[in-house]
């Protein structure tokens, strides 16, 4: 350990004797199948089982409620206060439990441009944890080591369970956000999502304040530079859907908007793997290979072969990679301002069109309500999809007032022209998911801009225009009541889903009335 990194670690208290820092990802593999924390697949990637938490653990989610920060946070359901007494003691013993063990060093970036790039120190107890969030972090060369002073600190250490009645939290598990204090604590949880969570939500403090803004959306370019991004929650379609054989993918999940540029905030993709398939998705299936994380897939223990489909481990079953195991990513990660944006949702009741077109001021309203479905797996105890509604497509990830999000949105769309598209990766009339290849041609249509050929009629509900043609895809499935054999229950659906969205979009009174106005008709 260097004498930087040794100061940097003792002003936070920790004084681990064995400290390794920035291992390479064959090193980390080696070192957690000494501790036994995984198995090696027939593919090479390291397996690993995260235990009782298989998803992020939302209820346990606490942001410190200090004087600098207490009129920046909206405060709520997903932004939940701890005090700063109470943060500061959990991180004291949190830091103390890791003085006795090895410890793990990932010093990196968030942020491929570098006119914003934030500095990440991650400390693991984990060898697992650690190769997680150097393939999903974005990887120093060694001259960015010399005087390496992070912005933010992260300390994950899944061992410490916590005591409610003791600590403060609400179970054995807690992830504390200390915005004032630069760090994040995660405590009694394996899964390593919440790291990579936990980076995103302190981009989505920091950036705002310097005019980008944050998005929970995968983006891709086409030959002609042309950038496209996609909004959705997990499970909705962004990784699937921008990993596009035709296109470069510039990023999975979390990136930023500035005045000239969309760009990645991480250095690798962190994908699900219930039901995949190399037929559907080739890019991620051939991703699963040495230096990947694979978290709660079953594995045939003589074979070492994966059984996608079996869902007994998790439904949220993951895997994580550098973005390079993509074939045609744009290592850059930095792409043109986007010439199309696609909201994803998974329509649970199965009335939305499965594509329509959206102007401006539904952009902001179906933006503003985030629509979708929470999808089994995601978040604890959610074993069937739920309809729920989530801000900005990213409510648990979002410190800030929606409103900042959505002006920033809006005020973009107005200055690029950019085409809005609201896409349904959900179900129609016949109780089952849209098939993904009609999906991926309606995408395409999209991205191409051959959809604006077609006729649009629009939605007597939703007001949304809808094509009554896409090559490759059946005419009939186009509008969704054409799906249904039973007529009246599908008027009932759409009655049911358009009422839920006008008593959502009560909570944003503030809104402008032609905002008001581009919801659904009740």
């Amino acid at each position: 350990m260097n004498k930087e990194l040794k100061e940097g670690l003792n002003k936070i208290g920790l004084k681990s004797k064995v400290v390794y820092r920035n291992l390479t990802p064959a090193e980390l593999t080696e070192h957690a199948l000494v501790k036994g924390e995984g198995t090696l697949s027939a593919t090479g990637a390291l397996v690993v089982k995260t235990g009782k938490y298989t998803g992020r653990a939302a209820e346990d989610k606490f942001i410190v409620d200090s004087k600098k920060v207490h009129k920046e946070i909206s405060w709520g359901k997903v932004n939940k206060p701890i005090s700063q007494e109470v943060a500061d003691a959990l991180r004291q013993k949190v830091i103390e439990y890791l003085n006795d063990k090895e410890i793990y060093v990932f010093d990196g970036f968030a942020g491929a441009d570098k006119s914003y790039q934030k500095k990440f120190r991650i400390i693991n107890e984990l060898a697992s944890q650690n190769l997680f969030i150097h393939q999903l972090l974005i990887r120093p060369a060694k001259k960015d080591l010399t005087h390496f002073e992070p912005d933010f600190t992260i300390i994950a250490a899944p061992g410490f369970k916590c005591d409610p009645l003791v600590d403060g939290t609400k179970s054995e598990a807690a992830i504390i956000v200390d915005y004032a204090k630069k760090f994040v604590v995660i405590a009694g949880t394996r899964y390593a999502g919440e790291i990579k969570k936990s980076v995103f939500s302190v981009m989505n403090y920091l950036l705002p304040k310097e005019g980008v803004f944050p998005m929970h959306c995968s983006a891709n370019i086409g030959k002609d530079g042309d950038t496209a991004i996609f909004f959705g929650l997990s499970g909705t379609g962004k990784t699937t859907l921008s990993a596009d054989p035709n296109r470069e993918l510039i990023g999975d999940d979390e990136h930023g908007w500035s005045k000239d540029s969309v760009f990645n905030f991480e250095g690798g993709c962190y994908a699900k793997c219930i039901n995949l398939s190399k037929e559907k998705e080739p890019e991620i299936y051939n991703a699963i290979k040495f230096g990947s994380l694979v978290e709660n897939v079953v594995m045939n223990p003589k074979t070492r072969k994966f059984d996608f489909d079996d869902e007994s481990l998790a439904v949220n079953s993951r895997v994580g990679y550098p973005i390079d195991y993509i074939p045609n990513a744009k290592l850059s990660g930095v792409g043109a301002v986007p010439k199309t944006v696609i909201f994803l949702t998974a329509d649970a009741y199965g009335v939305l069109p499965p594509i329509s077109r959206l102007d401006k001021n539904q952009a902001a309203y179906y933006f503003m309500s985030g629509y979708t479905s929470k999808l089994a797996g995601t978040e604890i105890g959610v074993k069937e999809p739920v309809p729920t509604f989530s801000t900005c497509f990213g409510a648990p990830f979002l410190p800030l007032d929606p409103s900042v999000y959505a002006d920033m949105l809006i005020k973009k769309i107005e200055k690029t022209k950019a085409k809005v598209y609201l896409v349904n990766t959900g179900w129609n009339g016949t109780g089952k998911r849209i098939n993904l290849k009609y999906t991926r041609a309606m995408v395409t249509a999209a991205l191409t801009g051959e959809i604006e050929n077609a006729s649009f009629v629009k939605d007597p509900v939703f007001g949304v225009e809808v094509p009554t043609a896409i090559e490759g895809v059946p005419a009939e499935i186009l509008i969704p009541e054409n799906t249904w054999e039973n007529k009246k229950q599908f008027k009932k659906q759409q009655a049911m889903l358009a009422k839920k969205f006008a008593e959502n979009f009560k909570q944003y009174s503030h809104a402008n009335k032609e905002i008001k106005a581009a919801g659904p008709k009740i």
